[in-house]
């Protein structure tokens, strides 16, 4: 490295976090990332990833993606604007649209980059953002893109919201005013409170924008968080993306045509970014009419969540407050968690440990995501070896 001392930065804080148990090694997944992995030579049953409906490798979204690339080539060629729109991504739009409920969508890479591109297109350094504390990285991230004063409200607290919202309206400087929330909260597996939030908006005329990228294929009979209560007409931003439930890439924003028109003339990912290649927009458009054709996949993924869940806690486990199928199994501290995600791994169980700062301090958690292409048996071996390391380290 030519430099020292960014070498000596990098070296001391990297040990740091070895130290103090922050650092995430990473494994290499050889094949497709399904129910089972395969790292090295060994075999895992896998429940650190975000495929809740297994669709990351069905054959019917393989099938029409290698069409896609037959008919479409590899990649789109271009920024959106220039001529990197392709009809498939005028299809996809559309079927992301009648999906969602909205007048229309808007696609982009990744689900990061939806958050980056429409906070920061529509808020600015008159406005102010209420963001609940736990929201999503690529939520802190677009906020403070804006440079909209950002406000925090305790998780999911209503009257903290409401509180803060009033007290910033009272000064009289803000010209516009965002609430942001995650529909389903990752780590947790909670819900966000969507009524009791719409109810606020509506009493202070608030920008409404939920990230529900955990939720879309998920909650609401697969069709989200915002469906789940009803609420497409009272929501202005629906975000989510297409790498979780859906099993391709990418994100989307959804809402009414003028929003979506603003974000295509104004956002810059979509701007200057080259737009989605042909094989994951075509697979991605068969996902969604997957889900809207059958719930089978849906059920399938609550029945798995909730059989783990049961075991767990059966077990003496704490799984907080979790209202979906994420599971996290909290332990606290984060060498301790470390440890026994290591002896899960020796068991044949991938469950990696979610440490600070994805987490805060002293919640270190086991983050389980069944899936709807998890057996029984898979399930019944995952409990056995949470019960017998548990007890091995004393934790139940």
């Amino acid at each position: 490295m030519a430099n020292n001392l960014l070498r000596l930065f990098l070296e001391s804080n990297l040990a740091n976090l070895k130290k103090n148990g922050l650092y995430n090694e990473i494994d290499t997944v050889y094949g497709a990332n399904g129910p089972m992995i395969t790292i090295g030579n060994k075999s895992f049953i896998n429940l650190s990833s975000n495929n809740y409906l297994g669709l990351a490798t069905d054959p019917r979204l393989k099938k029409v993606a290698q069409e896609a690339i037959g008919s479409h080539g590899l990649g789109s060629g271009a920024v959106r604007t220039i001529n990197g729109t392709l009809d498939l991504h005028d299809k996809l739009e559309n079927k992301l649209a009648e999906f969602k409920g909205t007048e229309a969508a808007i696609a982009y890479q990744s689900g990061f980059n939806c958050n980056m591109a429409a906070i920061s297109a529509v808020m600015d350094k008159h406005d102010v953002i209420f963001s609940d504390a736990l929201n999503h990285a690529s939520i802190i991230d677009g906020c403070r893109l804006s440079k909209a004063t950002i406000i925090r409200y305790e998780h999911s607290d209503m009257d903290d919201l409401r509180k803060k919202a009033k007290q910033a309206i009272s000064l009289g400087k803000y010209k516009k005013m965002m609430i942001i929330t995650d529909g389903v909260f990752s780590m947790d597996g909670d819900i966000a409170k969507l009524p009791d939030i719409v109810d606020i908006a509506e009493e202070l005329n608030l920008i409404t924008y939920v990230d529900d990228a955990h939720g879309s294929g998920v909650t609401g009979n697969g069709y989200g968080t915002v469906k789940q209560f009803g609420l497409e007409e009272k929501i202005d931003f629906q975000i989510g993306t297409l790498s979780k439930a859906i099993g391709v890439v990418g994100g989307y924003v959804a809402g009414k045509k003028v929003l979506i028109d603003w974000l295509k003339a104004r956002s810059r990912p979509f701007l200057f970014s080259t737009a989605l290649s042909p094989a994951d927009i075509a697979a991605s458009i068969k996902a969604i009419e997957l889900l809207m054709d059958s719930k089978e996949l849906n059920q399938a993924l609550w029945e798995n969540g909730n059989y783990l869940k049961h075991g767990l806690v059966k077990l003496g486990f704490n799984i907080g407050k979790s209202e979906t199928p994420i599971t996290p199994c909290i332990i606290g501290d984060e060498k301790v968690t470390q440890l026994f995600s290591n002896r899960l791994y020796d068991e044949g169980v991938y469950a990696k440990s979610i440490v600070f700062p994805t987490v805060p301090k002293g919640t270190g958690r086991i983050r389980n995501m069944p899936i709807s292409a998890h057996t029984k048996e898979m399930l019944d071996r995952t409990l056995a070896a949470y019960e017998k390391v548990g007890r091995e380290m004393g934790l139940i």
